[in-house]
């Protein structure tokens, strides 16, 4: 059996590992690469092996560094299947549309305002080729077996973090293979806790947080504080965020403090229209979440959904007072860009990051104090407060994943450590040999290993 790590190492994004065994080849995750220019060129390059030649995918959730280069892997010769949750396959149709689209409207632009260093810039794939993949998805059911070959089986179990997220556990050549995907947290607003694995002879385990403990923070305090403090100024709050489950713990935690009438009565606005839809996904999966469906649909009241770029305009030009949530999280894309076009050199505007901000990425640049961010091909002086806000986080802390691991009944043969920054991994090595005395490695990009 051969193990090649293709993405998701040393970065939190790109996240492709391919397990071939017995001519059958697997794909964990086909991930986008965000951030640094050198990774996301890699979503330009060919795969080390035919797409043709790969059989299956697991996908442990929808979101986009885990899902992203599907209509890259389709349109270059991909014929499988890609199994996943019934919420990942619908999110991960929500989050590849999204994805087109923007691409799209971003090449369009660049084109149009000739500031793209390409004679002619595109898409990394368009709306058509991410429709293409549809049919390739097919939804399985937690915690039940499904056989992939005779001799190999995958079973997916909560893993938390976002609707329909799984850990998988891989069994071949008689050996089991645990791939964590991104782990939840134990106690989060919405999400129930992740299921721990009992048995291992291999774990492929994520470390996005492996340096770093959530601190204990009042998360409805601040958010109150930001509000209240940038409506005194006359400004607006600007909240990036990844449309599926931070936007929707947003707004919970948002019309909780209205309904306790702790901030004011201003507009609150969620510009992402993929978050709205996923607002319908939670009232579909109601199992799957912690969130009544009573307050589901109270918070939904609460907020100006927008659904065209039209409106997304006139919001931008209104001049009240305002809380806006729109898309993306790391400040990679998406409509959030066009209201730090006009407000990021407004010092009365509050800018609140409330996830993890990737290497290379413009929320990581502002979290390190950047004087000035570059958008649509120009730099824009950055005069804005920001805020960081951790205990939003939706993946787990090093404390989280050390306790991830403490129900596997024997010491696997090995550990690896995937998604997450050279730091963080390393720290979460020395934390894992320190507590379990395991033998643990960290992969590097196109590294591979025979078990």
């Amino acid at each position: 059996m051969k193990v090649t790590f293709l993405g998701g190492v040393g970065t939190v994004t790109g996240s492709k590992t391919l397990i071939e065994s017995d001519g059958i080849r697997i794909l964990v995750d086909c991930g986008l690469f965000q951030g640094l220019k050198n990774l996301r060129e890699l979503n330009w390059e060919s795969l080390p092996v035919l797409p043709k030649t790969i059989d299956f995918v697991l996908l442990t959730h929808g979101h986009l560094d885990h899902c992203g280069w599907l209509p890259c892997l389709v349109a270059q010769g991909f014929e499988g299947k890609i199994f996943c949750t019934p919420a990942t396959r619908d999110i991960t149709k929500l989050i590849l549309l999204d994805s087109a689209k923007i691409q799209e409207e971003e090449a369009e632009r660049a084109n149009k305002e000739r500031f793209s260093k390409h004679e002619v810039a595109r898409p990394l794939y368009t709306v058509e080729e991410a429709e293409a993949v549809f049919p390739l998805i097919h939804s399985i059911q937690e915690e039940v077996a499904i056989p992939l070959d005779p001799e190999i089986s995958a079973l997916f179990f909560r893993a938390g973090h976002i609707l329909g997220a799984c850990s998988i556990q891989l069994t071949l050549e008689g050996k089991t293979l645990v791939f964590s995907g991104d782990i939840g947290r134990d106690h989060d607003d919405l999400m129930l806790a992740p299921i721990r694995p009992k048995k291992a002879d291999f774990v492929f385990l994520e470390s996005t947080y492996g340096n770093r403990i959530h601190p204990v923070e009042v998360v409805k305090e601040i958010l109150a504080e930001v509000v209240n403090s940038t409506f005194e100024k006359g400004g607006t709050v600007l909240i990036p965020s990844f449309a599926v489950e931070r936007a929707q713990v947003l707004m919970y935690l948002l019309w909780q403090l209205k309904e306790e009438n702790r901030i004011p009565n201003i507009p609150y606005i969620l510009d992402t229209p993929m978050g709205m839809s996923v607002l319908h996904l939670f009232k579909n999966y109601p199992k799957a979440h912690k969130l009544p469906l009573h307050e589901c649909e109270a918070m939904s009241h609460m907020f100006q959904i927008i659904s065209n770029y039209k409106e997304t305009i006139a919001t931008i030009y209104d001049t009240r007072p305002k809380v806006v949530i729109a898309a993306s999280g790391m400040l990679t894309g998406g409509r959030i860009l066009s209201y730090l076009e006009r407000y990021l050199e407004r010092p009365e505007t509050s800018i609140v990051l409330v996830g993890y901000q990737a290497e290379g990425t413009r929320g990581r640049k502002l979290l390190e104090g950047a004087k000035e961010l570059k958008m649509f091909g120009k730099y824009i002086p950055v005069e804005a407060t920001v805020y960081e806000i951790e205990g939003l986080s939706a993946h787990a802390d090093q404390t989280g994943l050390l306790q991830w691991l403490n129900e596997i009944q024997w010491p696997p043969q090995n550990l690896f450590l995937v998604h997450g920054e050279n730091q963080a991994a390393d720290a979460l090595r020395l934390k894992i040999q320190e507590t379990y005395g395991w033998t643990v490695h960290i992969p590097h990009l196109g590294s591979s290993l025979t078990i």
